[in-house]
């Protein structure tokens, strides 16, 4: 098979006329000549630093999108099953993902739980690292959250990061706003990668200090505009990721979007691609073809360098996706799960209190990092209420792996004037959350997901809506197209109740990510992620 065109040599930022030959799966030459094509031959984008099960598909059918973006590979952490099924839900996520030719490589989740501030349905100790990290399918250890572990020398935390030395495997960090001394000691762990940063100073220090930064943009968390500054000096230590991406936002673009965006800010277009393309295969060690004689044949045709639109995606040679068509086939998988709790009643969120004053989690569109604000409290009949007029809504983390009492706290710009949402998307340990404007409409959001053991949904006075989500309760069986209409018109329901963020869903399920400053709220109680310690609701 013979590929002709305008080939991209990144490494020597060199483009010329001319033709590759595959043979059996592999770059047999590239000769540089003549000839009629206009379209690019460039190596295939590779995701550095994503969670699979965020865009709420399983890998089989995540592959079948993300080859028409030219995605070729990802760099994977399958944290959010192993949070619900543990060992189990890793090994699912690698198996689903051989049976497509696209390269996934899963990574061995460094923190199941999180933390031992929420309940999760599994836990993952330094002996099940050693175990994963001996595996062959475990590229790397995935991102160390616990940076407060690290620093204050953990002994669990360390045994983790010893047992990804021992097997030379890269380890990822994710240390939001971690700078100074403590920074240094992160790095000095072993650490190599953050995808956390969302100022360009913090990009700054930690690149200078020897980390490799990853520019984020996902459905949520978007540090895009803050980091690309840094791309023009610092382009061989930088890479690009999604983190989390939902179906609707994957069917539209993937790291093909980055890619444009970056060019049309004037940024050199070979150290863009060097972060698209080539940093992530080197860092990671993958499998991943360059565009070099020898290599697998993991290349994309592009029709320019302005937009990328790809034309066609090669995996080993084999054409995965040609002009529209994704030609990786849906296959048969079992749909785990761990969904144990009963259904709720109204008086479950009712919360006593006589408090004039209570803490307040601020949403910030676009981030997943909270403010903590002090507001006035709105209680009704001794029960504190959501306020719809200042926007002060009730909101309840609920445990899903066994019945106990609700997480109960309050949250502002979610907008709602009407109903409640509901997920049970809830990093990291995926719970249930929901946020309503009253307790009646919270509790029949909540029960409308206990009835399908997963899901999101959002409910009003005349109308509910649920995407089931059966596969671990964060996992659709179905595929992009069918999943990603049902969760659009779940997300224009949501803002058509009053909300006014980008993504509301995305944004509920960080509401409990509790690693990430300042205030969360988890089945536990309300969570003072800076100081990495319960604080009360009252004041």
């Amino acid at each position: 098979m013979k590929l002709k065109g305008n080939i991209i040599d990144i490494p020597n930022h060199k483009i010329f006329k001319g033709e590759i030959t595959i043979e059996n799966g592999k770059i047999k030459s590239i000769e540089e000549k003549n000839c009629e094509e206009n379209h690019y031959i460039l190596p295939g984008f590779v995701d550095a630093h994503i969670h699979i099960e965020s865009s709420m598909l399983v890998p089989s059918e995540f592959a079948k999108i993300a080859v028409k973006h030219g995605t070729v590979s990802t760099v994977s952490d399958p944290h959010e099953i192993a949070n619900v099924l543990g060992v189990n839900g890793v090994e699912f996520m690698i198996e689903n993902g051989k049976q497509t030719p696209f390269k996934f490589n899963f990574g061995a989740p460094s923190c199941v739980p999180a933390t031992s501030f929420e309940s999760a349905g599994a836990v993952i100790d330094s002996n099940a690292i050693k175990t994963l990290m001996a595996n062959p399918d475990i590229k790397y250890l995935a991102e160390m959250m616990n940076y407060p572990g690290v620093i204050y020398d953990d002994v669990e935390v360390l045994k983790k990061l010893e047992w990804a030395k021992h097997y030379n495997k890269p380890i990822d960090g994710h240390a939001p706003g971690l700078r100074g001394d403590d920074l240094t000691k992160y790095i000095s762990a072993g650490i190599s990668t953050d995808h956390e940063c969302f100022t360009y100073d913090e990009g700054l220090e930690k690149l200078q200090k020897g980390m490799k930064v990853i520019i984020r943009e996902g459905s949520a968390a978007k540090n895009f505009e803050a980091l690309i500054g840094l791309l023009d000096e610092h382009y061989q230590n930088m890479m690009f990721c999604s983190d989390d991406k939902h179906p609707d936002d994957l069917l539209l673009g993937h790291i093909n979007q980055l890619c444009t965006r970056a060019v049309a800010k004037g940024k050199d277009v070979f150290k863009v691609l060097q972060a698209a393309c080539v940093n992530p295969v080197k860092h990671y060690n993958l499998d991943v073809g360059l565009l070099n004689v020898g290599d697998n044949a993991d290349c994309i045709i592009v029709e320019d360098l302005k937009d990328f639109k790809t034309l066609q995606t090669y995996i080993n040679g084999e054409l995965v996706f040609d002009n529209g068509i994704s030609k990786i086939k849906h296959g048969e998988f079992e749909k785990l799960n761990n969904f144990k709790t009963d259904k709720k009643e109204i008086s479950d969120l009712r919360l006593e209190s006589q408090a004039e004053k209570i803490r307040v989690i601020e949403c910030m569109d676009g981030e997943l990092v909270t403010n903590e604000l002090i507001e006035n409290a709105t209680i009704e009949d001794g029960n504190l209420v959501s306020n719809t007029k200042t926007d002060i809504l009730k909101m309840a983390v609920i445990n899903r792996y066994e019945n106990q009492k609700p997480g109960i706290g309050f949250i502002k710009n979610f907008g709602l004037k009407e109903g409640a949402i509901a997920s049970s998307v809830g990093h990291d340990s995926h719970n249930i959350i929901a946020v309503g404007v009253s307790d009646e409409a919270i509790c029949k959001a909540v029960n409308l997901l206990i009835e399908n053991a997963g899901g999101i949904c959002a409910i009003s006075d005349t109308e509910e809506k649920v995407v089931a989500l059966p596969v671990a309760g964060i996992m659709s069986d179905q595929n992009a197209e069918t999943i990603g209409k049902q969760y659009s018109k779940l997300d224009k329901m949501a803002k058509r109740l009053g909300s006014k963020l980008h993504a509301p869903y995305m944004s509920l399920s960080f509401m409990a990510l509790l690693v990430i400053p300042s205030l969360k709220l988890s089945d536990k109680g309300l969570f003072d992620g800076s100081n990495f310690k319960f604080t009360s609701l009252e004041v």
